[in-house]
């Protein structure tokens, strides 16, 4: 199974709760802190919902 790269670009601080919520669920909790992550369905929801405060890339 093929991996993404998740990257905090944008400060979750005026986001509203959800999708701050949504962040620390992605295990993301500073500016331009990069997690790899498995590319399943759930994971890539989880990134459109925040997908204004996030960068991806194929790992």
């Amino acid at each position: 199974m093929a991996d993404i790269k998740v990257t905090l670009v944008k400060s979750p601080i005026g986001a509203i709760p959800k999708q701050r919520a949504t962040i620390e669920a992605l295990g993301l909790h500073k500016m331009l802190q990069t997690k790899v992550l498995p590319d399943n369905e759930a994971v890539r929801g989880m990134i459109e919902k925040v997908k204004h405060l996030v960068k991806v890339e194929e790992a």
